[in-house]
């Protein structure tokens, strides 16, 4: 897939975009991650794997989908537990897909006066209408609160709900829109009713951890005494992040020891230290 897009992406790159600014602080209102710093190696759940790879065949259909009246997922939602992919399945779209990557920034965005918070989102969105991207809006809830919460906004999430689901409602934009949230539930119900699909993404199984577990330490050499599907097994209901980072811990404790491989020892220290942390 990445071969059949370099000439898209090099096309794409050299299309001028200028991240539009909030009018009173000339704040950025996304920021763009470069493309070779895109995360894109990562375990999925079949379920996911394969509503990701629809999402990108789709895009590259596009065109052939417009000739019988048809329309590529453009709008997603990705749900689940802290720590288990969300963002990184956006930069794994924007990768495959050569797509420029950009993510909202909702400290620039959200506003502590009247009515800017909307206009700034309008501004974006107006901005990548004819802009092929994948536009990141991370932790979608900030943005996406029910409107029956009870709060002393004055109206304002009220206002900026309704203006984004105007704006999602309308987009019909060149690029892909892809929200995330851990809270599934706090988000109003009418805003899932804009998106294309729902993408959940839960907490690996202990053949996704064994898989992690192996990619993470690809670079490394591990005592020959080391089960990874042991160790998956005391990993159980940690999260992707979570995994990783024990990886990761145990392969620094094993390069600042100078030592040749990876022990069960440092294995066993970084998962102890994880443990408690994760309780």
């Amino acid at each position: 897939m990445k071969a059949k897009n370099s000439n898209f992406l090099k096309v794409t790159r050299e299309k001028e975009f200028k991240i539009p600014i909030d009018r009173r602080f000339r704040l950025p209102l996304a920021k763009h991650v470069e493309h070779d710093c895109l995360r894109h190696e990562m375990v999925l759940s079949d379920d996911a794997q394969h509503k990701v790879l629809r999402i990108e065949k789709e895009y590259l259909a596009r065109e052939r989908l417009a000739h019988h009246g048809l329309k590529p997922r453009k709008k997603i939602l990705l749900h689940g537990p802290s720590g288990c992919g969300k963002s990184m399945a956006a930069e794994r779209i924007a990768w495959d897909l050569g797509l420029p990557f950009y993510k909202i920034r909702f400290d620039s965005i959200i506003s502590s006066y009247l009515g800017e918070s909307a206009s700034n989102l309008q501004t974006l969105f107006e901005s990548i209408a004819d802009y092929p991207c994948v536009l990141l809006l991370d932790e979608f809830d900030i943005i996406g609160k029910q409107r029956d919460v009870k709060s002393n906004d004055v109206g304002e999430v009220h206002r900026i709900v309704n203006i984004l689901l105007g704006l999602l409602e309308e987009y019909n934009g060149e690029g892909i829109l892809v929200a995330t949230t851990n809270l599934e539930g706090s988000l109003d119900k009418a805003l899932f009713r804009r998106f294309d699909d729902f993408i959940e993404l839960p907490k690996p199984n202990k053949n996704e951890i064994t898989e992690l577990l192996k990619i993470s330490f690809s670079a490394l050499k591990l005592n020959q005494n080391i089960q990874l599907e042991d160790y998956a097994d005391k990993m159980a209901g940690m999260s992707y992040a979570i995994v990783v980072k024990i990886a990761n811990d145990a392969a620094k404790k094993a390069v600042i020891n100078s030592s040749i491989e990876i022990s069960a020892n440092d294995l066993d220290m970084a998962l102890a230290e994880n443990e408690a942390i994760n309780k």
